[in-house]
């Protein structure tokens, strides 16, 4: 109930702070201060903390504020015109070291709680394997099959041909069924990259040699973009990434397709990416 209260009076702050964008934003909108509205558990709990923190630090700020304008007002040379010289008050000294301490021991306790529940995945219904090229991503499907496919950031023509987002849409999407547990495993071909969708609070780094796990749950259907979070060369900024939450019978239907669009032609199941300008 607490908790509940925190929250709610905080995204009463961070509401004042921030632009509203009306419906559900799959992407950053101009003049936008505030996160892209969540749509999954872990980006929910990433927003609750982080408007308990706004709380945290706005009082922080007006305190020291007020204490700075008692102190110019108080003992400038006019009202105070012979200084003390006074040099130590133990409680004083005690307190603004022990003070810090709990608000630092308060935030850590939500924090440890965020880290815990980000880490610990729950049984996965989906598979996706994310390998970060320069500058493209390829998906795999494991539990589907022998499902590949590259996924390519669009030029600026395509991206207006097709309704797209400059930067951000690409020619292969992943597409996912909406309110299942999601796993993506991502590793890395040549350099680092990071596997990122700000809406779905996850962020995993693809390392060569190495594969990290992480998980979403998007519990509401949609077009959700992203991008390589790790420079990884000189078109580190051309490397998309594009997910479509659909209902369960639409993922039946793409996966169907995808099978057939995507099957192996050759020895290699994946395309070239090409340098586009």
């Amino acid at each position: 109930m607490l908790r509940r209260k925190w929250t709610i009076g905080a995204s009463v702050l961070a509401g004042l702070l921030s632009s509203t964008t009306g419906a559900l934003a799959a992407l950053a909108q101009p003049w936008q201060m505030n996160f892209q509205p969540a749509v999954t558990p872990v980006m929910e709990r990433i927003e609750e903390f982080h408007h308990l923190l706004l709380v945290i630090i706005t009082l922080i700020s007006l305190f020291v504020l007020a204490l700075l304008i008692w102190i110019m007002i108080r003992y400038n040379q006019r009202a105070n015109p012979t200084p003390s010289k006074v040099s130590h008050n133990t409680w004083l000294e005690v307190a603004w070291t022990i003070v810090p301490v709990i608000i630092l021991v308060l935030i850590a306790i939500p924090s440890f709680r965020l880290l815990y529940f980000e880490a610990d995945a729950p049984p996965a219904d989906l598979k996706i394997t994310a390998i970060g090229h320069q500058w493209y991503w390829t998906y795999q499907y494991p539990d589907k099959g022998k499902l590949q496919f590259d996924s390519i950031g669009l030029t600026d023509e395509q991206a207006a041909k097709k309704g797209e987002p400059r930067l951000l849409g690409v020619d292969n999407a992943i597409v996912v069924p909406v309110n299942k547990v999601v796993w993506v495993v991502t590793t890395g071909s040549d350099v680092i990259h990071s596997w990122a969708i700000p809406a779905f609070g996850v962020k995993m780094d693809a390392v060569p040699g190495r594969l990290n796990t992480t998980w979403f749950k998007a519990t509401k259907e949609g077009t959700y973009y992203g991008q390589c979070s790790e420079l990884c060369g000189a078109r580190h900024a051309f490397m998309p990434i594009e997910v479509r939450v659909v209902s369960d019978a639409e993922f039946e239907t793409w996966l169907a397709a995808a099978k057939k669009q995507f099957a192996d032609n050759g020895t290699d199941m994946t395309r070239t990416a090409a340098l586009t300008k």
